[in-house]
């Protein structure tokens, strides 16, 4: 028979992308669901379908979920988002994955393993690119140590990265708090958008400017593997646009910057600001992630690199993946878990092979 895909949030920029690959590669049908009504949207593929529904709404949900194999949950900003989709997932019995990127909602959502693992539902939080394809990459430099200590993910968007203004909101909402970094095994806290570094990505963004930021990536890791030390610096090109990001973490009070106008204002400024550097920047994205330790008795640092000219179509490919192998029965493994738990390395660099993207490693 054929599997049904719900997949919220599908006519955003991620949720299209994660479409398009699922049709790609799998056969499934998905319904891609949205807060439009039915006459403004036009789907065009004979395995796509809509459906209005907003995720709030419980009983629409309820619904919309029953008859599924998978739910998609890339509806965010996720800072805004409860457990109520996967909570509904545990209900009904159906495994679901998101595109997750609020520490505080993964969180949440890491707490409902045990009830996950009775359902025999698998949950997979925070697939995508960033976090995501970062998990695994990590995943695999730590393989290459015998004994890891540090890990340190930097990454690089051009411009908007081909992604809506969703995301936009998000990275001004991360701009509020401290970071909550594990550093010298100790958790402590760093201002976000802090200690400018450059690091050198693969052609063709070379040296680049990255700053700490606030993802996923920096709480599990930590938890995934036996380091001291975990990293995550974000920067954007035109090296303009980090320093207009500063000034929002750093020269504007922080009271002003907490009010949902204040977000949604900046958020569509800078929307249309990159509508025209785009054109100049591009929309890819470099991630760099650097793994130190120890192997055969001396210190050692295992880097892999990875690049894609559009950042949307990188997060729908990893989002994918995901995807493809809960729906294969490749992947089952009950409970809540961060990618970098439930793939293994293989299945990981398989996945990319599929979709022509590669990770440099050495």
């Amino acid at each position: 028979m054929t599997q049904h895909v719900l997949l919220l949030g599908g006519l955003g920029r991620i949720g299209s992308s994660v479409a398009q690959d699922l049709l790609a590669h799998t056969d499934a049908t998905l319904t891609l669901a949205g807060r439009r009504s039915a006459d403004e949207v036009n789907l065009t593929h004979p395995r796509q379908r809509y459906l209005a529904l907003d995720v709030a709404d419980g009983d629409g949900l309820r619904r919309a979920i029953a008859p599924c194999d998978l739910v998609i949950h890339t509806a965010g900003p996720f800072s805004y988002r409860d457990s109520q989709v996967l909570q509904t997932c545990l209900d009904l019995g159906v495994n679901y994955l998101d595109v997750a990127d609020n520490p505080p909602y993964v969180e949440r959502a890491l707490a409902l393993s045990q009830q996950a693992a009775a359902a025999g539902v698998t949950a997979i939080v925070s697939t995508g690119v960033f976090p995501g394809i970062s998990n695994s990459m990590a995943r695999q430099g730590v393989e290459a140590l015998e004994q890891p200590e540090a890990i340190h993910i930097s990454y690089v968007v051009a411009g908007s990265g081909g992604a809506g203004i969703t995301v936009l909101r998000t990275t001004f909402l991360e701009l509020q708090h401290p970071i909550t970094a594990w550093v010298e095994g100790h958790w402590q806290a760093i201002a976000p958008y802090s200690q400018r570094q450059r690091v050198t990505f693969p052609a063709p963004y070379g040296d680049c400017a990255v700053y700490w930021f606030n993802t996923v990536e920096a709480m599990t890791l930590p938890r995934s593997f036996p380091v001291q030390t975990v990293i995550t610096k974000f920067g954007s090109l035109p090296d303009i646009y980090n320093h207009l990001t500063w000034l929002m973490a750093h020269a504007v009070p922080k009271g002003w910057l907490r009010q949902p106008k204040t977000i949604e204002s900046l958020a569509q400024i800078s929307y249309r600001m990159t509508q025209v550097s785009d054109r100049v920047s591009g929309i890819g994205i470099a991630m760099r992630v650097d793994v130190q330790g120890q192997h055969r008795g001396s210190p050692t640092t295992a880097t892999s690199t990875f690049v894609c000219p559009d950042t949307a179509r990188a997060a729908g490919a990893g989002a994918g993946s995901v995807a493809q192998l809960l729906l294969s029965g490749q992947l089952h493994q009950p409970g809540v878990w961060p990618v970098e738990q439930a793939l293994t390395t293989p299945q990981f660099l398989s996945m990319l092979q599929q979709r022509h993207l590669a990770i440099q490693h050495q």
